[in-house]
Formats: structure tokens, C-alpha cells, sequence
């Protein structure tokens, strides 16, 4: 595949990053303070000019949660005799052969480095409006769990900063407490100003979850995502189909990687949503084949980055732009770390852009 003797082959090399949040990062799974992920540099023909991705799975979640290094060096290996591809359908199967199914961050950085050479080294992965610094995509403001004081906070932080649709996590505190801020934010922000969409993380039994489900239905909520812990098919399937509140699989997806198995799935469970990570689902082209599979079955969805550096929510929010979204995506994680790397990415009023400003990779060490 891509062997050229007048190309230069390609040179990967990475660089493990730990990224310090600002705050204490409650979900219903602990305590989150930093997080570990990996920089990936690929060089091609151009002197100079290379393609930037993240690998970056979570502790206890991602099925890539392991030996990353060793892969990433033996993909360093296989790079050496192949150059890089002409267009992105040869990049995703390249990223897919070397990386497999076992390890779909690295997919995803892969994918991302090499769409960025072949767009020049821009940190360009589309070329369209968002990347150009020319639109805006709007998306949720989320709320970390905690105590209950410092929820409302959060809640009325995010309303002042312009955005209108909150996402809370419920499953960690008391569930009457939890239902207590959300009948606060229904009695203080009209319906039609502030969409609610509520992520458990798999934090209720099915033996409790629909009677969670009808309780919290009082507070018109938009979604709730995985209400159950994944696995659980006929559960869910059932829970989708009675539940007054429309379910969203999002842990559900996780290691989920042939076409097969994906239309298996949906069908099965059939949700009304599906929350798509491209660091978790196997990178772009699996994100792409989900969505395929997704609105063959009218099952609607949305987007959400997997707690990236700029880096890769720069990549995300670009594939969301190309798939021209309207509704809210998950993509305000760029401002969770101290030590993030600076980028043009910017939020304002509940959308995120790209200002046009140039990247700082000084911190970068590859």
C-alpha cells in the first residue's frame, strides 16, 4: 500500500502528555484530576510540514487502556516503508490496518496526523467553514458532579456565559439532591431558554431505572444518556422502549467495531440517540460508519469529545462541522486543563469557533 521510491516514507513520533485539570472533575466513576493521552507526529515528503493527532483513551473506560507505547512502536516500525496516502479513504484504511480494532484512539490520532499532512500541516484535518475560521458550531455547557452548592454554581455560570443547553451528570450525589437542581433550573430558566440533557454513565440498575426515568421526566428533559451499564441489551432495549425520556447510548458503543455488529446493535436496542467519540468508536471512519448505520434506522445523534486536548477536539469539532451538525454537540472540553495546548479554538455564547489564531506547540517535545 502507498509504496512510492520517489516519496519519502513516513516518520511517526510521539510524545505521552499528562494534562492537569483546573478543578476536581466529578463523574459517576470518581474524581477526575488529570489525564493521560499521547501526541502523535507524522512526517511525510516535505521537509518541515508534519500531521498532528491525539491518542488519548480514559482509564477504566477506553478498551485501548493498555500497553499503548508498545503499539506505537511497532506502528513507528511499519510507517518507515510507506508513504502517505492520496486522499482520505486510503488514510482510514491504512490507520485501520495498523492500528486494528484493538486500539481505536490510536486509530483516530492516526487518521488525524495524516489527513493533517495531506492538508498541509495546518492542523487542518477538513478543509470547510469551521476550520477556515468562518462558522461556529453550538454546543452543550457541562456541569461536573459535586456538591450540590457548587452544581448550581456551575448551572448559573453556564447560563451567564450564553449557553442554552446544560448537561448535567446524575448518578454520583443523592438522586432526591439531584432531582432537587434540576427542578431549580426549571424554576428559574423558562423551558424554551435552556435545553436539559442528563448523562448517568451507566449509574442506575435496571432494576431502579425506570422508576429514576418517570422521576426525572418532570423536568422536560431532552436526553439521558446511558442510563444503564453497557452490555445490558435486552434492559436497554427495554428502557428505550418505555422510558419517558428519550435514551442515548453513548458506553454502549465502546468496542463495538465491525458494520455488522454495529447494525446488530442499533437494531436490537433501537435508541433514539447515540452519542458518537471518536477516541472511544474506532476515529473518523467508524465514527462515519455509525452515523451511516445510525440514520438508516432514524436513530438520531450527536458528537462529544472523550476529554482531548485541543488537539483532538480540534479534530472532532472540524468532522462535525464537515457533517454540517445544527444541534447541540459536546465539544466544550478545551478549557478543563491548565496545560492545555493553545489554539485557535475558542467559546463564546455557546458555540465553539476557531478564531484564526496560530498554533503554540511549544510544549510539544516530538
Amino acid at each position: 500500500m502507498c509504496l512510492h521510491q520517489n516519496k519519502r516514507m513516513l516518520n511517526l513520533s510521539f510524545q505521552k502528555y499528562i494534562l492537569d485539570f483546573k478543578f476536581n472533575a466529578g463523574t459517576s466513576r470518581g474524581v477526575l484530576r488529570q489525564k493521560e493521552t499521547y501526541f502523535l507526529k507524522i512526517a511525510g515528503d516535505k521537509d518541515g510540514v508534519f500531521g498532528l493527532g491525539e491518542a488519548g483513551p480514559l482509564k477504566g473506560l477506553s478498551i485501548d487502556d493498555k500497553l499503548l507505547e508498545e503499539k506505537l512502536e511497532e506502528i513507528q516500525k511499519a510507517l518507515q516503508s510507506i508513504t502517505l496516502p492520496d486522499n482520505s479513504e486510503e488514510i482510514y484504511a491504512l490507520a485501520k490496518s495498523l492500528a486494528g480494532a484493538g486500539y481505536p484512539s490510536i486509530r483516530f490520532g492516526l487518521e488525524t496526523a495524516m489527513l493533517d499532512l495531506l492538508n498541509g500541516g495546518k492542523r487542518t484535518i477538513f478543509k470547510n467553514e469551521f476550520a477556515a475560521g468562518n462558522a461556529k458550531i453550538p454546543i452543550n455547557g457541562l456541569v461536573w458532579m459535586g456538591h450540590m452548592e457548587d452544581m448550581l454554581t456551575q448551572i448559573t455560570e453556564k447560563v451567564d456565559q450564553g449557553f442554552t443547553c446544560i448537561k448535567m451528570k446524575v448518578g454520583s450525589i443523592d438522586f432526591d439532591k439531584e432531582c432537587d437542581i434540576l427542578q431549580y433550573i426549571r424554576r428559574k430558566y423558562y423551558q424554551k431558554d435552556i435545553v436539559i440533557r442528563v448523562d448517568a454513565n451507566g449509574a442506575f440498575s435496571p432494576e431502579d431505572a425506570l422508576e429514576k426515568l418517570h422521576r426525572l421526566s418532570q423536568f422536560d428533559l431532552h436526553s439521558i444518556e446511558q442510563p444503564i451499564k453497557a452490555g445490558q441489551h435486552d434492559a436497554m432495549r427495554k428502557l428505550c422502549s418505555t422510558s419517558p425520556i428519550k435514551i442515548a447510548l453513548d458506553e454502549e458503543l465502546i468496542g463495538v467495531d465491525e458494520k455488522v455488529e454495529k447494525q446488530a446493535l442499533l437494531e436490537k436496542i433501537m435508541p433514539p440517540y447515540i452519542i458518537l467519540k471518536p477516541t472511544l468508536v474506532g476515529g473518523i471512519a467508524s465514527t462515519l460508519e455509525w452515523i451511516k448505520i445510525a440514520e438508516s434506522l432514524n436513530i438520531g445523534w450527536w458528537m462529544t469529545s472523550a476529554l482531548e486536548s485541543n488537539i483532538g477536539l480540534n479534530a472532532i469539532s472540524q468532522l462535525a462541522a464537515e457533517l454540517g451538525v445544527e444541534n447541540y454537540q459536546g465539544l466544550g472540553t478545551g478549557q478543563l486543563y491548565h496545560n492545555n495546548i493553545p489554539s485557535p479554538l475558542s467559546i463564546k455564547d455557546g458555540f465553539i469557533s476557531s478564531n484564526g489564531m496560530d498554533w503554540d506547540l511549544s510544549q510539544l517535545d516530538i
